[in-house]
């Protein structure tokens, strides 16, 4: 199979759909499906024909078990003599990879859906928790899979799960590597919404084209606060506020959002 078909995208009606299609090795991602992900996500930011986006994986069994580790890249040429890995070079690889995928969805400007339709093991867990929203499907699984295989998290995991669920049910997690049910991934705060399996598509459409019909721009700036404020004092997240007040009063949608309250009408906001 080759990796043009291995991803999907299409936009339908303002959303931008992206499917990981490679349900034989459990929707893994080799790095250049990775590095797509993230360019898709990335110029999806300035697109003006896309509102909301849903990432998702095809089939039922698996959403995204993380990086295809039979699948590796090689290195630039080296010197004779040099070592087969130089210090820097995974802490490199670590940082234009993994970590640059999720700062993608993180940093897009448009609201992030993920649809976890079965497993999402490893990387692919920090893929769904990198999302706005978590739909999953009833049978869905979530699973923190480094340590068994004797490695520590990455992509931006222990950034994201500490955020969600606080520091001792992260190191749980994360030290025993245990299957989550989608329930009780509901009920730690780690998703949102947990769906049967056969509703999955039309609840996540539903809730895709609730975002898709919204104010863009107010989305993205309070996308862009939200993240933001765990990691500011109170002071800058005050100003944070003030500037993202003023830009979104600049846009088409907050003047259409005023004249439909002042008409007593519901808005018809465009994304901008």
């Amino acid at each position: 199979m080759s990796e043009e078909v291995q991803l999907t995208r299409k936009i339908e009606d303002g959303i931008l759909w992206l499917t990981i299609d490679r349900a034989d090795a459990g929707n893994s991602l080799t790095a250049d499906m990775r590095d797509q992900l993230a360019a898709w996500f990335e110029e999806a930011s300035s697109d003006l024909h896309v509102r909301s986006i849903v990432l998702t994986g095809a089939g039922e069994k698996a959403f995204c078990t993380g990086a295809d580790l039979r699948s590796q890249r090689p290195g630039p040429p080296r010197p004779e003599g040099a070592p087969e890995r130089a210090t820097g070079d995974v802490a490199r690889l670590i940082q234009q990879g993994w970590q640059r995928l999720v700062v993608s969805i993180l940093d897009c400007e448009k609201p992030v859906i993920g649809s976890i339709n079965g497993t999402a093991a490893g990387g692919g867990m920090h893929l769904a928790l990198a999302c706005d929203l978590v739909i999953a499907s009833e049978t869905a699984k979530f699973i923190e899979a480094f340590i068994r295989r004797g490695i520590a998290p990455d992509a931006a995991g222990a950034w994201l799960l500490t955020r969600l669920v606080g520091i001792q049910r992260a190191k749980e997690l994360f030290f025993l590597g245990e299957d989550v049910s989608a329930q009780r991934a509901l009920s730690l705060g780690l998703i949102n919404y947990v769906v049967p399996g056969a509703s999955l598509h039309a609840e996540t459409l539903a809730l895709a084209s609730r975002l898709a019909s919204a104010p863009t721009r107010a989305i993205a700036i309070t996308k862009a606060l939200t993240n933001r404020s765990l990691d500011v004092d109170r002071a800058t997240a005050l100003l944070d506020e003030a500037w993202g007040q003023e830009l979104v009063t600049t846009t088409e949608d907050m003047k259409e959002g005023v004249a439909a309250f002042v008409e007593r009408r519901d808005p018809k906001f465009r994304g901008y």
